[in-house]
């Protein structure tokens, strides 16, 4: 794709707030100044917005003030003018009933942000799993040059030997002591070694999904993906985005510009090479509606497909976020793609070159962590989507983490209502189930919760574990951390909290999960699978008002991206109104 650079110099929009002699722009002007700001910064050069969603609240992100510094010098390095701005943070460690339920609060909160204060330019500061895409959001709807840095992973945890990663031996040490195979003193001693350092998750979790993400799509740097936030080449990596965002804003090279449908295709690409977490189909089904792109499942499973899982890192294999950045990291998987045929190579990037251009000439420095596509992890990665009578909008599985002789499935199922009703029978030991049975989970969607928790990694029953299983087939609407691992079926739409097939599958039933021909399938009748719908009553104790009243009314399903349906295609008219 080619790209003209905007005339420069040229009046920005932060001149209709600071430009001129008007008693409006002084008084704007003027309040400024009370923070020692010589009368020449306002002259007309590009003032550049830190959107930081550092917080004590959000740990992943608890470094980014540093970072934010790093930033500023860039900006100052490249003639612009930084103003930190601290915006909705959306953590995944302490908001209940889940970060989700407020991705679309943030990206609104923020594009009002944007739109109303005299920004010129974003730099996203980002990290946790829903900041990186609520700030996307926010900037495809307002579509000012915006560029992505992210506070990065955190070291490498060890326990007793072994490699910890975050998340994923939460879940593997949480299920080992309900076998009996580790003791609660042992957990809480691993517990310590979790999260050694700054940073997000160390595993190919969400956060670090959202990162590559982002870096596909061509919305950060070359290379920001990996870095650890403690290396001190996030720093760098920090003040060369804050660089660069400045020529961005006089070059005026915007995401719409960057997020094409060819980016998004190369996203999804990318997602299945690295095994990346489910969440990133919401997530990116979400930003293209926003900047206008049409992207729906079928592009993921049509794009995913084929794509080898290579990065050979939890939950899908073995290593950690280190290692992949020690490897070469995101670039090298980018070049691998490239030459098998699989990247649309002239997609624009923040750089202002194409993504081939940053990473034709790459090297991998280790095999074992960014395999040969003749050894990868599975030969078809991606994300799967299902359909059929229990799934008409479709679901959602990630072969590279399930198991696979759970792929093609019959069992009888044994139905959860909700995930109250989940944790009080999941550990009875009358409780009527098997590793043959297929766990099913309702009302966890983005109605349900409400916010579409990651509860769909359900752990498995105490004697089912003690049996030495370690995987069963398990369905819902919810989503699951990225993590997570397991044969487990996600984001089944339409969910049932909107009456879905979903809310009517009953104890018994059985169900057929056939992952190679994308088929999800409840085994009754059309008559009477049309009897039970039509006998479905809602779910009572509805939000009478505040935000979840607003999320209730507005949010749309898990398959179109679960923004909130006034929000899509809104971009554009970035410029507040001045109200004095």
């Amino acid at each position: 794709m080619t790209f003209t650079p905007a005339p420069w110099p040229r009046k920005l929009r932060s001149q209709e707030w600071y430009g001129g002699n008007s008693r409006d722009t002084i008084y704007h002007r003027g309040w400024m100044k009370n923070q020692g700001y010589p009368h020449d910064l306002f002259d007309g050069r590009p003032i550049i917005g830190i959107l930081n969603t550092w917080s004590d609240l959000t740990p992943c992100n608890g470094h980014l003030r540093e970072l934010a510094e790093k930033v500023k010098a860039g900006v100052w390095e490249a003639g612009g003018f930084p103003v930190e701005v601290p915006v909705f943070s959306a953590s995944e460690n302490t908001f209940r009933p889940s970060a989700m339920m407020f991705r679309n609060l943030a990206a609104l909160a923020i594009e009002e942000t944007i739109r109303g204060q005299p920004m010129d330019g974003a730099v996203l500061l980002v990290g946790c799993d829903k900041t990186t895409p609520s700030l996307l959001m926010a900037a495809a709807s307002c579509d000012i040059p915006s560029i992505v840095v992210t506070g990065g992973p955190m070291l490498n945890g060890y326990f007793r030997g072994e490699r910890v990663g975050s998340g994923t031996h939460l879940w593997k040490f949480s299920e080992a002591v309900k076998a009996g195979e580790m003791t609660q003193g042992e957990f809480l001693e691993a517990e310590a070694s979790m999260s050694r350092s700054s940073g997000t998750c160390n595993t190919m979790g969400t956060a670090s999904t959202m990162a590559s993400m982002a870096e596909a799509l061509g919305m950060a740097l070359s290379g920001n993906a990996a870095i650890p936030a403690v290396d001190s080449r996030r720093r760098v990596m920090a003040q060369m985005t804050g660089r660069r965002i400045v020529q961005m804003v006089k070059d005026d090279l915007k995401p719409s510009d960057i997020m094409t449908k060819a980016a998004f295709e190369n996203a999804i690409r990318t997602n299945g090479a690295i095994g990346g977490s489910t969440n990133a189909v919401v997530h990116l089904l979400a930003m293209a509606g926003r900047v206008g792109i049409d992207l729906t499942l079928d592009d993921w499973d049509r794009l995913g497909r084929d794509v080898p899982t290579i990065v050979n890192l939890m939950p899908s294999g073995k290593y950690l976020m280190e290692e992949f950045f020690y490897a070469g990291g995101l670039p090298v998987v980018l070049k691998r793609l490239g030459e098998a045929g699989m990247l649309h190579r002239d997609a624009l990037t923040v750089s202002g070159e194409t993504i081939w251009d940053e990473v034709k000439d790459v090297v991998n420095w280790n095999e074992d962590v960014i395999l040969p596509a003749d050894k990868a992890l599975t030969d078809h990665g991606g994300i799967a989507v299902l359909r059929g009578n229990l799934a008409p909008k479709g679901a959602v599985l990630k072969p590279s983490a399930a198991s696979a002789h759970l792929l093609t499935h019959r069992g009888r199922a044994v139905v959860f209502e909700d995930i109250d009703d989940y944790k009080a029978k999941i550990e009875d030991e009358a409780l009527d189930i098997d590793e043959t049975c297929v766990m099913v989970l309702k009302n966890c969607g983005p109605r349900g919760y409400p916010g579409m928790a990651e509860v769909g990694n359900m752990g498995l029953p105490p004697k089912v574990l003690r049996k030495g299983i370690t995987d069963m087939v398990r369905i819902s609407d919810a989503r699951m951390s990225g993590t997570a691992y397991g044969t487990v079926v996600l984001h089944t739409s339409p969910e049932a909290a909107a009456g879905g097939p979903l809310a009517v599958v009953r104890d018994g039933d059985m169900i057929e999960l056939d992952v190679p021909n994308r088929r999800l399938h409840l085994d009754i009748s059309d008559a009477e699978l049309a009897e039970r719908l039509a006998e479905w009553q809602p779910l009572a104790g509805q939000p009478a008002s505040g935000y979840a009243w607003l999320h209730q009314a507005h949010v749309m399903g898990a398959d179109t991206g679960a923004d909130l349906d006034f929000l899509r295609g809104c971009r554009g008219n970035a410029v507040g109104k001045d109200s004095h």
